[in-house]
């Protein structure tokens, strides 16, 4: 151990992600039973801040956490059962210190724009930096990041994918080199550049706390009778994916997109129990821009994560066309008109 680095402070951004092709279901270790691909984004970002110190007794987990600067008993608890396991098997200094954690998000949480993936990240991203500066040995980017990946997918799943710049993909897959159930890869060295300067815009049909957590729902995937199926289609949509994404054919990842984020819904209202995420405004804005593609043959379009919100898609070219139709046809169903302006980014980044 680097005596001199003992005791510190180290700061992480990281953003969000939104999945393209949806992972839904899992099994072991936090694995996936599908492959998934994704867009990392740029303005919805979580900030943690870890700062730590050496303590007189090692072996048990010691942590102060607070989210949006108001400690969070139940967030505590989840994140102290967490560093835990981290510890056992993968970050034994954790024991040796007592760190104080300090999150915070730019967009609302529990709200289906993949907070967990952001949040968890940013941890993962954090607790990684510590281990190379107390052990005074520097990883290299590959290994520094695909370790990220592994602790993120233990906390969760889809914030191992919120590691990488631009696009990535996270699960195992015959046809893809390099793909793993560990960890996500990034995919940004084969996106092309339309792909690059895609725009998302959230819209806040609701900030509400979901009615059921996106860890019930992967849960009840199990019991699903459209579960093998699934799986095989959302593989295949994996492989087209990655095609699309270095061809460039944007009509073709915006029908791919729509046609995941509707099946993704429909497996909840297939679980037993089934539920229903969307509300009457996710719907009304699914059609209203349906009908804004079919009048002005622009390449815009919708997705949706485990939640209400809808991720509206779009190139850059036309973000004049798309700002004034949002404006005038959409924003009237957001949540105080809450819309969050977001687009393809460069992936997390030290702060501190």
């Amino acid at each position: 151990m680097n005596d001199d680095l003992t005791n510190g402070s180290v700061s992480w951004e990281s953003p969000s992600n939104i999945a393209i092709v949806k992972y839904w279901g899992k099994h072991g270790f936090q694995y996936p039973n599908n492959a998934s691909i994704s867009l990392t984004l740029s303005n919805a970002v979580t900030r943690t801040t870890i700062n730590y110190r050496p303590k007189k007794e090692d072996g048990e987990v010691s942590i102060d956490f607070s989210f949006e600067g108001t400690n969070n008993a139940a967030f505590q608890v989840k994140i102290e059962k967490y560093l835990a396991l981290l510890a056992k098997q993968y970050l034994p200094f954790i024991t040796g210190f007592h760190l104080e954690i300090d999150s915070r998000n730019t967009f609302p949480h529990s709200s289906g724009i993949a907070s967990s993936a952001s949040s968890m990240s940013a941890l993962a991203l954090g607790l990684c930096d510590i281990e190379a500066m107390i052990a005074g040995i520097p990883y290299n980017t590959q290994q520094f990041l695909a370790k990220a990946s592994t602790l993120a997918r233990i906390g969760s799943g889809s914030a191992s994918r919120s590691v990488y710049p631009h696009a990535a993909m996270w699960g195992k897959h015959p046809d893809i080199a390099g793909s793993s159930d560990e960890f996500a890869i990034g995919v940004e060295e084969r996106l092309h550049p339309v792909f690059k300067s895609f725009h998302d815009d959230i819209l806040i049909i609701s900030a509400d706390k979901k009615s059921v957590s996106s860890t019930a729902g992967h849960a009840l995937m199990e019991d699903n009778p459209y579960s093998d199926s699934r799986y095989r289609q959302a593989n295949d949509r994996t492989r087209q994916l990655y095609d699309i994404l270095s061809g460039g054919d944007v009509d073709a990842f915006g029908k791919l997109a729509e046609d995941e984020a509707l099946t993704l819904h429909a497996l909840m209202m297939c679980s037993d129990p089934s539920y229903i995420l969307m509300e009457e405004g996710s719907l009304s804005a699914i059609k209203a821009v349906r009908s804004f593609r079919a009048e002005t043959k622009l390449p815009l379009y919708f997705t949706l994560d485990a939640g209400p919100n809808i991720h509206l898609l779009y190139p850059d070219e036309i973000k004049d066309s798309v700002a004034g139709f949002v404006d005038n046809e959409l924003r009237s169903l957001c949540s105080d008109g809450t819309i969050l302006k977001d687009h393809v980014g460069n992936g997390p980044k030290k702060t501190g």
